[in-house]
């Protein structure tokens, strides 16, 4: 039989290896948007948004632009596609997020 340990010790991974890809995205994302939308870039402190002193209201920006869709109107089919992608990793790493969390009060 299955130990709950191990079952919450193979959620927790997937979490991890989801979050990983999600980040990797990201970090994707913004090297793309250097090129294809330059404003965007510098308002999200692209420079320095994966660092300590990365801005969080700047951070704070790009997840509005992703979440709200604004990039559907951007005429580069990469950058459309990158942004798509983010988003539903995000969407995907906050929910294994949330039920690992679930998971790990209740076990």
């Amino acid at each position: 039989m299955i130990n709950a340990d191990t079952i919450l010790f193979a959620l927790m991974m997937v979490t991890l290896v989801n979050m990983a890809r999600y980040l990797t995205a990201l970090r994707s994302l913004i090297y793309i948007m250097r090129e294809a939308h330059p404003l965007l870039y510098q308002q999200v402190d692209g420079n320095g948004f994966f660092t300590t002193h990365g801005n969080v209201t700047k951070q704070v920006r790009l997840f509005h632009y992703i979440k709200s869709k604004e990039y559907h109107h951007h005429h580069d089919e990469v950058f459309t596609g990158k942004c798509d992608r983010v988003r539903e990793l995000f969407i995907l790493s906050t929910s294994l997020l949330a039920v690992t969390l679930l998971a790990a009060m209740i076990l």
